[in-house]
């Protein structure tokens, strides 16, 4: 089946965010990030873009992935749990797809099982109850693993599950895993690594709204880019330069110039890891001097 097309007479970039719930702040401050603002409605479920043709409409998250998939928006800020739990029960006339790793939110799906077992291997699971909120992916994960087991679909409490005696473990998302020890369940088995993603259509936006897409994506990966990012500046002479970057690893080719046009070389780069001050000393040791680092508000590639 064809991925359909997004219904066309908008010219306005509409995104789904979660109006409430812990993806909620930490989205709207990564498009605040991108230079963007908005009037929220009266009844506080659309934010109007002050200064760019973009809008937030804010509702749950499990109806982000069908907002994309009808066409009703362009893109979404989604758990990917749940936008991989609705691709698996569409099937391939799901017309979403991830489009960027966002990097908070972080969670996994898990199997957890009982504290007093011994576990083995999914085999153990064989003519078991797992209580889910997630029965696509839990059934995916069955047949990968060929095993016959019933999956018990529950919106939620998912973990006391076996203490009320309605499954014999359970499938669900763990974040420190506190609310399954207090229920006396431990993980074992990881089914998806789940973050907040930007998911989009599978199919091309309209014309109208391409640009304004482009610019939105060039603006979170310069934002994503930058996260915990500092530019360093140093001198350094020529012969210790070599000695130097490979003490950078995690930074991007320098930038750098001759001073004066002596052999003295002045650097900067773009260091992507945490800057301590063990390593400013390490670098002094190898031969760089008047070291900098410096925050990085803004990068556009």
């Amino acid at each position: 089946m064809s991925p359909k097309p997004a219904p066309s007479g908008r010219d306005r970039l509409r995104i789904a965010i979660q109006k409430n719930g812990r993806l909620s702040e930490p989205a709207r401050a990564l498009l605040g990030s991108c230079g963007l603002s908005w009037r929220e409605s009266p009844d506080k479920l659309f934010c109007y873009g002050d200064n760019a043709p973009v809008d937030l409409l804010l509702v749950r998250d499990d109806d982000i992935p069908g907002l994309i998939d009808s066409g009703l928006c362009d893109l979404g800020i989604v758990g990917r749990n749940v936008l991989a739990e609705q691709a698996s029960g569409r099937g391939q006339s799901a017309n979403f797809r991830e489009w960027r790793a966002l990097g908070f939110g972080g969670c996994k799906l898990a199997l957890a099982v009982p504290n007093d077992w011994d576990w083995q291997a999914p085999a153990q699971l064989q003519g078991k109850r797992i209580a889910t909120s997630y029965p696509a992916l839990t059934r995916a994960w069955l047949r990968e693993n060929g095993v016959a087991a019933e999956v018990v679909v529950l919106n939620g409490s998912v973990e006391i599950a076996p203490r009320l005696g309605q499954a014999d473990v359970v499938c669900d998302l763990v974040s420190s895993g506190a609310t399954l020890s207090a229920n006396q369940l431990k993980p074992v088995c990881d089914l998806l690594q789940s973050e907040a993603v930007l998911a989009g259509p599978v199919a091309e936006f309209d014309p109208q709204l391409v640009e304004t897409a482009q610019m939105l994506l060039r603006r979170i990966d310069g934002v994503l880019r930058i996260r915990d990012s500092k530019l360093l500046m140093f001198q350094a002479p020529r012969d210790v330069v070599a000695d130097v970057l490979r003490l950078l690893p995690d930074a991007e080719p320098p930038t750098s110039y001759s001073v004066d046009g002596g052999e003295l070389l002045a650097m900067q780069a773009l260091c992507h890891g945490v800057v301590t001050w063990q390593r400013l000393e390490e670098l002094k040791r190898a031969g760089a001097r008047g070291l900098m680092v410096l925050p990085v508000e803004r990068m556009l590639a």
